[in-house]
C-alpha cells in the first residue's frame, strides 16, 4: 500500500569535492581564557566570511535589515522546520533580532544564536516527555480528527498543551502508517503462504508504538550529541545562504566527514546524498552502481529509514548525513534496506546488495537501435561530463564521445541520439569540445564574472566528427554542462532537443576560497577557519539568454511524471535571477530537413500514443495529490483513503513495457571487449533490457528516422 506523505522536493545540484584541512592546536591561544579565544575566533571568522563574499560573489548583498529578515527566516525554518519544538512565544521573543542579524554579522557577535540555542535545547528536553507519555497508551483510532502534514500551512503552537497535541497527532499518524504498512505486508505473505500466522490489530498497534518509541529514543540520543558548534554552523549558513543556494560555509572537519558532506558519495550502494531540512535526499545514482543495477532508488527520493539484514530499521529523519552514511555503508555482498518516500508520496522499501561501484559504467557508451522501418540509429548514453583534471592519463568525456561517434559511423548509422537525461554536468571544457564534434568552429557558451565582460568560449577545432541527424535527450535533472551543450545545439539549429518541460536551470559557477588566506599574522592562532564556496560567474547561451532558472526548453516536449511539479533551480531559496546579455556572433547550421514539420509530426504521434497520454495523465494526478496534505486520523477513513490512492495508481503501474518495434544490439567491437567478463555482460544485458522499455527513446528514434529523409 502506498502511503501519502508530505512532499519535499529539492533540485539536484552538482557534487563538489574539496580537500580537508589539518586540525592542530596553537600555542598562543593557550594564554587566553577559552571563552575569550572563542569570541575572538567568531569575530575573525565572520569578518573573513563576509569579506570573501562581498569581494568575490557575482551578486553581492547589501547587509541591511532586509538581509537580516531573510537570514532570520532561513534560520527559523532550519532550527525547527517541522514546528514541533518551538512555541509561538519563543518565535515572538526571537523577533527582536529579526532586523539585528546584519548588525551582529558585522560585529561578529552571536547573541541571537546563543538565545536560540538555549531555548531550543530546553524545548527538546520537554518534547522527550511528550512522546514517552503519548506512546505509553493506544491512541483513539475511532476519533474523527485530522492533521496537517505541510508544516508551512501550520502555525507554531501557542501553548505547551497545543504543542503536545501536535506531537500526539504526529505520533498517531506515524503509528497508523506503520500499522497499515504491516497489515499489507502480512496480507501479501499470507496470500503467498496460508500457513503464515496473522497478527491481530492490537498486536500490530502495540508493536508500531514500540517501534516509534525506540525510534524517538534514538533520535533524541543523537540530538544529545549535537554540539553547540554544529548548531552554530546551521546559523552561519543561514546567513551565508542568503547569497544563494550554491554559496555556503564549510567548517574544517576530519577528511572522511568533510568528503562525505561535500560529495555525498556512499560506499557500497553508489548514490550521492544530501541533507536538507532534516531529510536525507538522493541527489544522484552512480551509473553501474548497486543502486543503479537494482533500479528502484531514484533521484529525489527521501530516505527515512535504514535497516541492516534481520534488524529493525533505524529512522534517519533529522540524522546527520555522516551518521546516516555509517548505517548505509557495509561490506560487499551484504544487504541494506532503505525505506524511501518517493516524489509521488508513496513509501517503498528498497533492498540493495552492497557492492563495488564499477567506474567504467560512468563513461560514455553506445548501442545500435533499429526501428521497424530499418533505420539504424546510434544511441550514446553520457551519465556525466567527466574529465582528467589531474592530467594523469585518465579518460575525458569529449574524447570518449568522439570515439563512440567514430565507431557508430563505421556501422553505417542514419542518425545519432545523445542522451543527457539525469546528467548533472561536470567539465565545461568537455562540454565545449563535445559540442565541437557536431559543428564547425564557433562560439559554444558565454561566461560572465562580476568584474568582467562576457567571455565567449568557442570550439576551435575545424573538424566535424559527425554531421548527420542529431537528437539530444534531456530531462528535469539535466544540469550545468548538459544545458550548455543542449543550448548550443539548439541555438545552432544543429539538432532537435527532445525532453521534459525544461532542464534543471543551474547557470552559475562556484569557486572555493580558503578563509585562512584572509588572516593577518596576528590572527594565525585562529586557524583553521574553513572555506567558503562562492558563486562567481554565470553562464549564458550564445543567443544571449541565461540558462539560469529557465534551463533549456525542448523543441519536442514529451510527457513526464514531473512536468507539472516545480523542480530545479527555481525551487531553491535566493537563486540568481534570469537575465540576458548580447548574443555572440555565430552562423546557424543549415539542416537538410524541415524542422517544424518533424516537430509537428512528433507532437501528433505523442498525442495519439496511449502510454504517453497515460504518463501525462499520471503527472497531473501526482500534482493534484501532492497538494493534499490534510490527513484524517480515523483508522477506517485512513485505510479507505490509502486504498483509494492505491486504486487510482493501479492504472499507471507498469507503463513501461518492452517495445516490439525496437531492436537494440551492441557494436561488434564492444561485444568483443565483453568476452569472458561476466560482470560486464550482465550489466550490459540489463541496460539493453531497460532501453527496450524506453518509450522516450522510441520517439527519439522516430524523430531521427524523419530527419534522415531529405525534404
Amino acid at each position: 500500500m502506498k502511503l501519502r506523505g508530505l512532499q519535499i522536493i529539492y533540485a539536484a545540484v552538482a557534487a563538489v569535492s574539496l580537500c580537508s584541512y589539518i586540525l592542530y592546536e596553537t600555542s598562543s591561544s593557550a594564554y587566553l581564557p577559552a571563552d575569550t579565544v572563542s569570541v575572538q575566533k567568531d569575530q575573525v571568522l565572520m569578518r573573513s566570511l563576509m569579506e570573501s563574499l562581498n569581494a568575490q560573489h557575482f551578486l553581492p548583498k547589501q547587509i541591511d535589515d532586509e538581509f537580516s529578515k531573510d537570514a532570520f527566516r532561513l534560520y527559523l525554518e532550519r532550527m525547527d522546520f517541522n514546528k514541533r519544538f518551538l512555541l509561538a512565544s519563543d518565535v515572538e521573543a526571537f523577533k527582536m533580532y529579526e532586523t539585528r542579524i546584519d548588525d551582529e554579522t558585522n560585529a561578529g557577535t552571536f547573541k541571537f544564536f546563543d538565545l536560540s540555542y538555549e531555548v531550543l535545547q530546553e524545548r527538546m528536553k520537554e518534547a522527550q516527555g511528550y512522546y514517552r507519555e503519548l506512546l505509553a497508551q493506544p491512541f483513539d483510532y475511532q476519533a474523527d480528527e485530522e492533521i496537517e502534514l505541510d508544516e508551512e500551512k501550520r502555525e507554531f503552537a501557542t501553548t505547551r498543551n497545543d504543542l503536545k497535541e501536535l506531537w500526539r497527532k504526529l505520533l498517531k499518524y506515524q503509528t497508523l502508517a506503520r500499522i497499515t504498512e504491516d497489515m499489507e505486508k502480512q496480507e501479501k505473505a499470507h496470500a503467498e503462504n496460508d500457513t503464515v500466522t496473522l497478527k491481530t490489530f492490537d498486536e500490530l498497534e502495540k508493536s508500531s508504538r514500540e517501534f516509534l518509541l525506540k525510534s524517538n529514543d534514538r533520535f533524541f540520543e543523537r540530538m544529545s550529541k549535537w554540539e553547540r558548534e554544529d548548531q552554530k554552523e546551521v546559523y552561519i549558513n543561514s546567513i551565508v545562504n542568503v547569497y544563494g543556494p550554491h554559496t555556503g560555509f564549510f567548517p574544517p572537519k576530519d577528511k572522511e566527514n568533510f568528503d562525505i558532506s561535500m560529495s555525498g558519495q556512499l560506499e557500497g550502494i553508489g548514490a550521492q546524498l544530501r541533507e536538507k531540512d532534516g531529510y536525507i535526499k538522493v541527489e544522484n545514482i552512480v551509473p553501474g552502481s548497486p543502486s543503479y543495477r537494482q533500479g528502484d532508488l531514484e533521484e529525489g527520493d527521501l530516505i527515512i529509514k535504514v535497516a541492516q539484514e534481520k534488524e529493525d530499521p533505524v529512522d534517519v529523519t533529522d540524522m546527520r548525513l555522516d551518521d546516516a552514511v555509517k548505517l548505509i555503508r557495509g561490506k560487499k555482498g551484504t544487504v541494506v534496506t532503505l525505506t524511501v518516500k518517493k516524489l509521488n508520496g508513496s513509501i517503498q522499501d528498497i533492498a540493495i546488495t552492497r557492492d563495488i561501484v564499477l567506474l567504467e559504467e560512468t563513461y560514455a557508451k553506445s548501442v545500435i537501435v533499429e526501428n521497424e522501418l530499418g533505420k539504424k540509429v546510434g544511441y550514446i548514453r553520457l551519465p556525466k561530463f567527466y574529465a582528467d583534471f589531474n592530467r594523469n592519463g585518465g579518460r575525458a568525456s569529449a574524447e570518449d564521445v568522439r570515439l563512440e561517434l567514430e565507431k557508430l559511423k563505421a556501422e553505417g548509422i542514419d542518425g545519432v541520439v545523445l542522451d543527457l537525461r539525469g546528467n548533472g554536468g561536470g567539465s565545461l571544457n568537455d562540454a565545449i569540445d563535445m559540442t565541437g564534434h557536431f559543428i564547425k568552429t564557433g562560439p559554444v557558451v558565454q561566461v560572465k564574472g562580476r568584474y568582467t565582460k562576457a567571455e565567449v568560449m568557442s570550439d576551435r577545432n575545424n573538424a566535424v566528427t559527425y554531421d548527420g541527424p542529431l537528437v539530444v535527450m534531456t530531462n528535469h535533472f539535466s544540469a550545468s554542462a548538459s544545458e550548455i551543450l543542449a543550448a548550443a545545439i539548439q541555438d545552432y539549429d544543429r539538432g532537435i532537443i527532445l525532453g521534459a518541460s525544461s532542464s534543471f536551470g543551474k547557470g552559475t559557477v562556484q569557486r572555493f576560497y580558503d578563509l585562512d588566506q584572509k588572516l593577518d599574522a596576528s590572527e594565525r592562532e585562529f586557524r583553521p577557519l574553513g572555506a567558503v564556496k562562492v558563486t562567481t560567474q554565470k553562464f549564458y547561451r550564445i543567443n544571449g539568454d541565461a540558462t539560469q532558472l529557465k534551463g533549456v526548453v525542448p523543441d519536442i516536449l514529451i510527457p513526464d511524471q514531473y512536468n507539472y511539479i516545480d523542480l530545479g533551480e527555481k525551487e531553491q531559496d535566493f537563486v540568481m535571477p534570469w537575465d540576458e546579455i548580447a548574443p555572440a556572433i555565430y552562423t546557424p547550421w543549415k539542416p537538410s530537413y524541415n524542422e517544424s514539420k518533424i516537430i509537428a509530426s512528433s507532437e501528433k504521434r505523442i498525442k495519439k500514443d496511449e502510454t504517453m497520454q497515460l504518463i501525462d495523465e499520471n503527472a497531473k494526478r501526482l500534482k493534484s495529490q501532492r497538494n493534499e496534505t490534510l490527513v484524517n486520523l480515523n483508522f477506517d477513513k485512513f485505510v479507505a483513503y490509502q486504498k483509494e490512492l492505491d486504486k487510482a495508481a493501479e492504472k499507471y503501474e507498469n507503463l513501461m513495457k518492452p517495445l516490439d518495434d525496437l531492436k537494440i544490439h551492441n557494436l561488434k567491437v564492444d561485444i568483443d571487449a565483453f568476452e569472458g567478463d561476466t560482470v560486464k555482460l550482465d550489466i550490459n544485458e540489463k541496460w539493453i533490457k531497460k532501453l527496450n522499455k524506453d518509450i522516450y527513446l522510441d520517439e527519439a528514434i522516430n524523430v531521427i528516422a524523419e530527419m534522415a529523409v531529405k525534404s
